[in-house]
């Protein structure tokens, strides 16, 4: 969950190595550090801004250079635990992604034979093994395929020796690592979005294998060590989608970009004549899709959620039985998973570590993988048999928003194309989609309204506690807008089904724990208000998510934010824009940093 940079080629390597980080703050902003051939290495605790400024760098003229932001895994956030890590001779330097699970032995092994170790993480571990590698090796990349075949883990690695000033090595495993290639010139990245500023022209690197890079070119090799002969691909990114435009913080821009992320995500998909939705990246499955008996969703966090409301649209309008699963427990469990089952898996990032592994693992056992991802070319992508792209462009804020509803959007075209295909008649498909195209003006209608929104987080600002609480398709959303109020504001919140509020969170409620009730008029609204009665009966205030005109919810909440209506299934696109802003709102109004949460990255590629 670490940004991860590299450069070589004819330019002075420090802006560049700068920039790179800086794009790929975001994924990690401990601390941050640089090494460029030639230079002593520049490490700051803290922002990129902070290497920039702890000097230097401004004397350093070297063309090749590695860079890395941090987000700790081993080690707190300091000095000592910053990279780029050395050896003990201090010849060679290295930046690395993930996790070296057996570090504790290696650095016993390692200290026992005389190594030093200047920091607490498990990275410097990897920089004494390819020291001894080297010892025994004539380059530095058949050093470090020597020194891998001690480590267990993950990893995504750059590395440098002074005595190869132009020459970065690379390697992979489990750890997103993407070449670019340029004329005269080469980079490396742990995301595409550092690069796409200097080439369209990429290459990932699969798990297990290696690189070298130089000015004049690259070499690629496999788990096996034998040279393979992969073309780059072009990819299509626009840099100017990262940029705040004028908003004062990426989450909020990105929130009020769900029309257009609307727009992006069912362009080219929607056949209202039809009433189906024309998904092109499962087309060749389609077959296998017409057979499935069971389908299971597997994600992590927001992912996970959308998965939640997709199982209630699959079942209701496609008749196909839906698991959805943590992936971080699917992977570990002795699931009896039949062969008509399908496993599909919702990334943001297409990189979610155990959101991967449950991929690999259905393949292993002989089933059809499908992903939801934003990430064009990311693992999850590449790994999966078929799947849907998002098309949100870039989310740079670590609370995900705009790709969360660009998921619950993909849901409704699979619920769709799904329902199609089996018990969904014509005129069923045309009203969804017919509801579907209004939504872009009922979200204008909330954007509209968000000052109330505001002034409804400034009244409770000063709360420590809150509940969520939804039913059917809103049920996954009480457990959404609780992780954001979490997340940006670090408001203990949780989300529960309003159901379940007489077995146990009633015992919690008091004039001080609020709670946020989503009460759209759907099929269990009655429901909701009877669980609304029981709060007030014990003195709790409620926050009341209802549909425009709802009086006698007026009348019972404390406070309401209204939406406008729409179908049940897609209530949950409109209900999740005012719990998002609320979130926001929340962080801003006590004063803290509402992109970057403390102790949260945006890509977790770690498990």
């Amino acid at each position: 969950m670490c940004g991860i940079f590299g450069y070589t080629g004819k330019k002075k390597a420090v802006p560049i190595l700068l920039q790179g980080i800086k794009t790929l703050e975001y994924r990690g902003y401990d601390s941050a550090g640089i090494f460029v051939s030639g230079c002593a290495p520049v490490r700051a605790v803290g922002e990129v801004k902070n290497v920039e400024g702890a000097g230097g760098l401004t004397k350093c003229v070297g063309k090749a250079g590695i860079a890395h932001t941090r987000w700790a895994t081993h080690g707190v956030p300091s000095l000592r635990n910053t990279h780029p890590h050395t050896d003990c001779e201090e010849s060679l330097y290295i930046v690395h992604n993930g996790i070296v699970e057996n570090y504790k032995e290696l650095r016993e092994r390692l200290e026992n034979s005389g190594h030093s170790f200047k920091s607490d993480t498990d990275t410097e571990v990897l920089a004494h093994l390819v020291e001894d590698a080297f010892q025994k090796e004539t380059n530095l990349h058949r050093a470090l395929v020597r020194a891998l075949k001690d480590v267990r883990g993950t990893y995504g690695i750059a590395l440098m020796h002074k005595d190869f000033a132009r020459e970065i090595v690379v390697a992979r495993m489990g750890s997103p690592i993407v070449l670019g290639i340029g004329k005269g010139e080469q980079f490396v990245a742990s995301d595409p979005s550092a690069i796409i500023r200097h080439t369209d022209t990429m290459l990932y690197l699969e798990d297990g294998e290696t690189a070298v890079l130089s000015p004049g070119g690259y070499k690629i090799f496999s788990s096996g060590n034998k040279t393979l002969n992969r073309k780059p691909e072009k990819v299509d990114s626009d840099i100017g989608e990262i940029q705040k435009e004028g908003f004062e913080h990426f989450m909020l821009k990105e929130i009020m970009e769900a029309k257009d992320v609307f727009d992006a995500t069912t362009r080219g998909r929607l056949d209202l004549k039809e009433g189906v939705a024309h998904l092109g990246g499962i087309k060749d499955v389609e077959e296998k899709l017409q057979n499935m008996k069971r389908l299971v969703i597997v994600g992590c966090g927001s992912a996970y959620y959308a998965g939640m409301v997709g199982k209630y649209m699959i079942e209701e309008h496609a008749g196909v039985p839906v698991d959805v699963e943590i992936a971080s427990e699917y992977r570990y469990r002795a699931a009896p998973d039949q062969k008509d089952t399908v496993v599909l898996a919702i990334s943001q990032s297409g990189e979610t570590a155990d959101t991967l592994a449950c991929i690999k693992e259905a393949k292993r056992k002989g089933l059809l993988t499908l992903g939801i991802v934003n990430v064009v070319g990311s693992t999850i992508a590449r790994e999966s048999a078929a799947g849907v792209y998002n098309h949100a462009g870039p989310e740079v804020s670590v609370a995900s928003t705009k790709a969360f509803i660009s998921q619950l959007i993909v849901l409704v075209l699979l619920t769709l194309y799904l329902g199609r295909q089996r018990r969904m008649g014509i005129g069923e498909g045309r009203a969804i989609i017919d509801e579907l195209m209004k939504l872009p003006s009922k979200i204008q209608r909330i954007f509209d309204g968000r000052d109330a929104i505001e002034l409804v987080a400034n009244k409770y600002v000063l709360n420590r506690d809150f509940l969520y609480v939804g039913r059917k398709y809103n049920f996954a959303l009480a457990y959404e807008g609780a992780l954001k109020l979490k997340e940006v504001s670090y408001i203990h919140a949780e989300g529960y089904g309003a159901g379940e509020m007489k077995h146990g969170p009633l015992a919690m409620i008091d004039k001080d724990f609020p709670t946020f009730a989503i009460s759209p008029k759907d099929s269990v609204y009655e429901k909701n208000i009877s669980n609304i009665e029981e709060i007030r009966a014990r003195s709790g205030k409620v926050i009341a998510l209802g549909t425009e005109g709802d009086m006698l919810l007026a009348s019972l909440a404390t406070d309401v934010i209204y939406v406008p209506k729409t179908i049940e299934m897609l209530s949950p696109i409109l209900n999740v824009i005012p719990l998002q802003l609320f979130g926001y709102y929340m962080s801003v109004a006590r004063g803290l940093n509402v992109d970057r949460p403390r102790n949260l990255a945006k890509a977790v590629t770690v498990e």
